[in-house]
């Protein structure tokens, strides 16, 4: 078969159209569609109540708000909890995470009511991938040493929950955020994603960067690679109770009311 020099240009075009629509849409978050519904899910050390800063600064913005009891056992319960709560949402639905919920964010998150995905100083896993050998390439943070078990049973010790975790909140603040402070079962650390919402929908990241249990440089590489929509707070890890407007403010954008 043969082709004439016009058709062969037009090929070419048609090519190098493509590939540079391919790039904007690798560079740039796309823009979400517009949503009522939050759903918010908390990580370890931590219960729903975490989120309370945040949640009635997006009701006063007219939105329905749930934040989800992360049962903290094993990564199917966690899923199917969050799942539950999606399945209840009458249509767009922003699902965002913060920490180790990061993960439950990435696996349910391909829901068909979720419209974009939060991510604040989370982990953000690809389909498959083990977080722990990924997290492992970067220097280990301090809250790690602090994390102390019973029998199966995980939760950070008050010195360094009050040091590592959330050190920049009013002493008063962080002891009773410990008090309420859920424990962990050990085989919820060792499950892995099949999914990675990051890939099909809208991402935002909100990095911490006096991270004291998730290495900012590892936020930054997850923020980059899911191509997110990224701010940087000087924050602890527990940016959703010290910066609560600057995060809802990323939350709103997700939910096309920026």
């Amino acid at each position: 078969m043969t082709i004439d020099r016009r058709t062969f240009a037009k090929s070419i075009l048609s090519v190098g159209a493509a590939t540079m629509l391919a790039g904007r849409t690798l560079a740039q978050t796309p823009p979400p569609a517009k949503a009522r519904n939050i759903v918010l899910v908390h990580g370890l050390f931590a219960d729903g109540s975490s989120w309370s800063e945040v949640i009635p600064l997006l009701q006063a913005r007219g939105l329905n708000v749930v934040s989800v009891q992360n049962p903290l056992t094993t990564l199917p319960d966690a899923v199917a909890a969050a799942t539950r709560v999606l399945d209840r949402q009458d249509g767009p639905t922003v699902l965002a995470g913060h920490s180790f919920s990061g993960m439950i964010v990435t696996e349910a998150g391909v829901h068909p009511n979720v419209s974009a995905v939060v991510y604040v100083a989370a982990r953000a896993p690809d389909a498959g991938e083990d977080f722990g050998a990924l997290a492992g390439r970067f220097p280990a943070p301090p809250a790690s040493a602090g994390i102390v078990y019973d029998g199966d049973e995980g939760r950070l010790s008050e010195a360094a929950f009050l040091r590592d975790f959330a050190g920049d909140l009013p002493t008063a603040k962080a002891r009773a955020l410990f008090a309420v402070q859920q424990p962990f079962n050990r085989a919820l650390l060792a499950g892995r994603t099949t999914n990675a919402a990051w890939r099909s929908k809208p991402s935002y990241y909100a990095v911490s960067t006096e991270d004291r249990t998730i290495n900012p440089e590892l936020q930054r590489y997850l923020a980059k690679r899911m191509g997110a929509k990224t701010i940087e707070l000087k924050s602890s890890h527990v940016s959703l109770i010290s910066h609560p407007t600057e995060v809802t403010r990323l939350i709103l954008e997700a939910a096309g009311h920026a």
